[in-house]
């Protein structure tokens, strides 16, 4: 059991997240190149296991809160029981306080923003992202039980498979000091843009809060939803429901449309998932071209004003 591959999943009102099964992706691409099994650590509801079925086997605590000081807790327990070859969180902000919490109590690294990671003759070698998108590094991984945070998109999610195999095991945990009570969610915003199929995303390139209503003429046009980058939730003119990237909302529409967005890392890390992407901007050399399947390099108090008539027109 020494050279398993852990996968941390990560539960999100009484579900797995879409981000775990990422991982698993990942992680048994990992464990192939490796020669290990490939064994997901569930603490929390022992049903949600049926879930897991692309690991070989799922470790499962029962009695562990979702909070990040048990979460570390029983990681770094089970970490030093079965000293795995490496464990991969997901970084979002439900697990990232948890890795870096059990990373520390463990005394070994925790290798954030990682987008790739493969083993090269017996080292793990991750590819992450650094100075917020800007650089690529390649860190190898020397220390047994590394913690690798994975950025989610990294892999497509892995299919449920048959029921695994499911192991109890018991965590003995510290008296916590802090307590789950309830979910508390965000302003809801009118709708959940995870779930739209075209959306029409500001930056900040559309000035002012009056012009708002040119990205809700075209999304109404065209059946979807407002969401915005990182300045306009700042600003106060969408709730934070509507944010998507990094530290946002990750989205998977039919349709993305970007208004006067520059494409930093952290926002294009939120549209990965995106099947077409289409770009207004005026700087030509902006680096959501690069991200967009297509790209309008014109002033969007031109172009906007346009589609949406077009659009109109086309529906009768």
């Amino acid at each position: 059991m020494a050279s398993n591959i852990w996968v941390l999943a990560e539960t999100w009102r009484g579900q797995v997240t879409e981000t775990t099964l990422e991982l698993l992706t990942l992680g048994r691409e990992v464990a192939g190149q490796s020669g290990s099994q490939l064994e997901a650590v569930l603490l929390g509801d022992k049903s949600l296991a049926a879930s897991l079925g692309a690991a070989d086997n799922v470790l499962c605590a029962a009695n562990v809160e979702p909070t990040p000081e048990a979460v570390a807790a029983a990681l770094a327990q089970l970490v030093k029981e079965r000293q795995p070859q490496a464990v991969l969180v997901p970084w979002t902000n439900l697990s990232m306080d948890a890795g870096a919490l059990a990373a520390a109590q463990l005394n070994v690294p925790f290798v954030n923003g990682c987008k790739d990671l493969k083993s090269d003759a017996g080292t793990l070698v991750a590819q992450c992202v650094v100075y917020g998108g800007k650089l690529e590094a390649a860190v190898s991984a020397t220390t047994a039980s590394t913690l690798f945070g994975v950025l989610p998109g990294s892999r497509s999610a892995a299919s449920p498979g048959n029921a695994p195999t499911v192991t109890d095991v018991a965590v003995t945990l510290p008296e916590a000091k802090v307590k789950f009570t309830k979910y508390l969610e965000p302003e809801a915003g009118g709708v959940d843009i995870t779930q739209q199929d075209v959306l029409i995303a500001v930056g900040r390139g559309i000035q002012t809060q009056d012009n708002m209503e040119l990205a809700n003429d075209l999304a109404a046009a065209l059946g979807g939803a407002v969401c915005g980058s990182r300045p306009v939730i700042d600003q106060g003119w969408l709730p934070l429901s509507c944010q998507v990237g990094k530290s946002g909302m990750q989205v998977k529409p039919k349709l993305y449309i970007m208004l006067g967005i520059s494409g930093a890392p952290e926002h294009i890390e939120g549209i990965k998932g995106a099947q077409v992407v289409v770009a207004v901007n005026t700087d030509a050399a902006a680096p959501v071209f690069n991200a967009s399947h297509y790209g309008i390099n014109a002033d969007l108090f031109e172009v906007v004003p346009a589609l949406t008539e077009a659009v109109k027109a086309k529906k009768g």
